[in-house]
Parts: structure tokens; C-alpha cells; sequence
């Protein structure tokens, strides 16, 4: 019997490890067709799903309940299942060299369970070549199994987009690969059970892995370029949301903005290919420089906020600032490499008293991963305001709100542009 069909039949069980952003929503679409076994170390994030409870808060606690997905941090539970999906997390370290433990770590998990005729695909962003070189030999030597004769590997790399409620696992289309012609047979059939978008079948898991890590290097060199555009007409005194939109008259103008590249793609995706490209003799220069122009925005926002508070306040002992935001995008909870807080610490460098807020954030969260504490009290003379992301919250506010708490000296610094061409009453500022 094939594997699709064992699946669908539930003869045969499908397992997501990692149940994050993107593990939770893919274990939940499968398990409208499938019997699914969903698994994580963390053993609080597996009760928090037995309560319905999504950290992300992308998910409702009734579609988590209703799912009836086994969730476990057991191992041996993981032996019921024939299909695998590797859904954790690839970070990059405080080098910015990729981080490969959790993906090694699932690997070594999955190696235990591994019997005749399984099949693993991974989604996690790697590397092209991790998946074969990297994780095969582990999943091999650990199983005792060898590829396509006693198991089948393949690679789908995700393509969820926090916070957005229109492209969705079901409607964008999945790059699938696999190891053989069977096994990429039969891993599209899984995907297009849950993709009404269908599936692009790769030419070969490097192919699919390839493809994965240049979707975000792509996005992140164009924002590298809109973000080195906007130092430069800073200097100028022109407004970069003006040039965009003029430029953005002409068919064939990419639509990108400046602002800071965090969370947990495109500020990491990038690393993961230029070490590859160094481990070949290679540096890649462009993707490289994108990179550093990314990296040190943060630190050009402070630099512009302490100057305009300088200039305005001569006694910095009763200097303030709120930061409105601290999520690394609009309308999420994730705080996640928020590039925000590298904007905050060089600010309280100067000993400027710096209050944060966000609606988004867990308060807990952001203590436990920064130090930083939210406020719950907005104060009334702030010199400056920085305004982070666009969070539904913000975009109601008018410029009467920013005059109430800020001094008349006071600069609205708006990294998005929301308050564009609102703001009259107090010194404007935007990337």
C-alpha cells in the first residue's frame, strides 16, 4: 500500500516534531485528513497545546481542541507514526553562524523511531546540502536503514507568514522534493491533501533547499536597499516614503520600504547561505553587505533619537523616550531577534530613561528574553516617540494623541511612515 493511501485510511500515522509557527498550523491542517502525533522537547509548550493554547496566538484554542492531534513529548509515542515532518527551528548563533542543534538534535530523535518503509521530510531552513549531508548520515547510521531501501527522505521548505490571515499554508504553493521519484510522488500527494494552491516538485532536495533560503536573501537585499536609500536622502533632507511613491508610479518599480529586519527569516535566512558559499572559497559579497546595511539600522535609528534629544534636552537625567513596538513585525506577538531592542540599549546607553510598549507583547516574554520591562502607564513629556511596526492599534492614533504625551520639542520618529504627512505640531522623522 502506498504511503498516502495508509495515511489517508489511517493505517498510518503522520508525526510534525517542532510545534512553533510553523509546526502548530501544518499539524493542524494534516490532521483534518490524518491521524497525527504532534511532538516537542518542550514539555510546558505541549501542555500549553493540551490547553489550547498558542504562544504565537496565531492559532484559536477551539481549532487546537477540536484537532484531536496527539500532542506529547514522549518519544516512544513517536514510534506510531510512519510519517515525519521536521518543523524546529534554525537559528544562527551570536556570530551569526547557523545554528544546526535543534535540527540535529530532532534528527538524532528521529533516527531512534525510524523503521523499514518510513518517510522524513524536513521544512526547517537550512543550507542547500544540509538535508543530505548533514542530517542522512545521522538518520542512516542511527536507524540502521539505508536511503530509498528502507526509507524515504525529503525536503518542503515552509512558507508561513506570521500575522497574515490571507496567505495561508492551504493557499500558497508548496515546494516539495524528495529523494527518489517514489518518494517525491508520494510527498506531493501528502501536501496536496492540505494545499489547495498545490505543489511545485523540485528538481532535488538541494533544488528545494536552495530555493527556500533565497526567497528571504532575496527580500533581505531589497530592503538593504531602500534602507541604504533612506540613509542617503536623510542626509538630503528628502523623504524617502516620497521618492518611493513617486518611483513606484513606473510598472516595473519593486515595491520595498526601509525599516529593521528582524525575527526569525529574513535577518537569519541570509547567514545560512553565505557560510555555505565560505565553506566553498566563496565570499559573497552582496548578500554580505545587505546584511551589515540591515544589521546596523537599529543602531542609526538610537543615533537619530539621541540626537534630537540632545539637542533639545541639556539635562538627559530627566530625558525620555517611549518606543512604541517591540514585536519584530506588525500585528504579531513574536519577539523573536527583534532588531528593536538593539535600538533601545544604544538609547539607554546615554542614560535616557526609555519606557516600551505593545499591545502584542507578552510582558513576560519580553522580560525573560531581553530584561527589558513593558509599561502599562504612558507618561505625559516624552522627547521623542518611536514608532516600530504598524500594529492595527497604532494606525487609529492621531497627531492630537503624540501631542499629549510629548514634550512640544518632541520628535515623532515613524520607521513605517503611518503618520506620514499627519504629523504637524511636532519635528517628524521617518527611514
Amino acid at each position: 500500500m502506498e504511503m498516502i493511501e495508509s495515511l489517508l485510511e489511517k493505517k498510518n500515522k503522520l508525526a510534525v516534531i517542532g510545534l512553533g509557527y510553523v509546526g502548530l498550523p501544518l499539524a493542524l491542517e494534516f490532521a483534518k485528513k490524518f491521524s497525527v502525533i504532534g511532538f516537542d522537547i518542550d514539555e510546558d509548550r505541549i501542555e500549553q497545546m493540551k490547553r489550547g493554547e498558542d504562544p504565537s496566538r496565531e492559532v484559536s484554542k477551539e481549532n487546537i481542541l477540536s484537532s484531536r492531534i496527539v500532542f506529547t513529548s514522549d518519544v516512544k509515542v513517536l514510534k506510531e507514526a510512519s510519517f515525519f515532518i521536521v518543523a524546529v527551528p534554525t537559528p544562527v548563533d551570536a556570530l551569526n553562524k547557523p545554528d544546526l542543534h535543534p535540527v540535529i538534535s530532532a534528527t538524532k530523535t528521529l533516527a531512534s523511531v525510524l523503521t523499514f518503509g518510513d518517510y522524513v521530510v524536513y521544512e526547517s531552513t537550512v543550507y542547500p546540502g544540509c538535508t543530505e549531508e548533514d542530517c542522512l548520515p545521522i538518520l542512516e547510521k542511527n536507524s540502521g536503514l539505508v536511503l530509498n531501501e528502507g526509507f524515504k527522505l525529503g525536503y518542503s521548505p515552509e512558507r508561513i507568514n506570521p500575522g497574515d490571515k490571507q496567505r495561508t499554508l492551504r493557499t500558497v504553493v508548496k515546494v516539495v522534493s524528495g529523494s527518489d521519484e517514489e518518494s517525491l510522488d508520494q510527498i506531493a500527494r501528502v501536501y496536496e491533501t492540505v494545499v489547495d494552491a498545490g505543489v511545485f516538485k523540485a528538481k532535488s532536495i538541494q533544488v528545494a533547499e536552495a530555493s527556500k533560503v533565497i526567497e528571504n536573501t532575496q527580500r533581505d537585499m531589497n530592503i538593504a536597499l531602500m534602507n541604504e536609500l533612506s540613509l542617503i536622502f536623510d542626509k538630503m533632507n528628502i523623504n524617502t516614503y516620497d521618492v518611493l511613491e513617486a518611483a513606484g508610479t513606473k510598472w516595473n518599480f519593486l515595491k520595498f520600504s526601509p525599516g529593521l529586519v528582524g525575527g526569525h527569516c529574513i535577518g537569519v535566512d541570509p547567514y545560512y547561505l553565505t557560510s555555505k558559499a565560505s565553506s566553498l572559497g566563496y565570499e559573497a559579497k552582496v548578500i554580505t553587505a545587505s546584511r551589515f546595511i540591515n544589521d546596523n539600522m537599529a543602531r542609526n535609528v538610537a543615533r537619530k533619537i539621541i540626537t534630537h534629544v540632545l539637542r533639545s534636552t541639556p539635562d538627559l537625567t530627566h530625558a525620555s523616550v517611549l518606543v512604541k513596538g517591540v514585536t519584530f513585525k506588525e500585528n504579531v506577538s513574536d519577539i523573536r531577534n527583534s532588531k528593536i531592542i538593539d535600538t533601545v540599549k544604544e538609547i539607554l546607553a546615554f542614560n535616557i530613561k526609555v519606557d516600551i510598549e505593545d499591545p502584542n507583547a507578552d510582558a513576560e516574554e519580553v522580560m525573560k528574553e531581553y530584561g527589558l520591562k513593558l509599561t502599562t502607564e504612558i507618561g505625559k513629556a516624552y522627547d521623542a516617540v518611536l514608532i516600530t511596526v504598524p500594529h492595527d492599534a497604532y494606525l487609529s492614533l492621531e497627531e492630537s494623541y503624540y501631542c499629549s504625551i510629548t514634550k512640544p520639542t518632541a520628535c515623532i520618529a515613524d520607521l513605517k511612515g503611518i503618520m506620514r504627512n499627519k504629523i504637524t505640531q511636532r519635528t517628524y522623522w521617518t527611514l
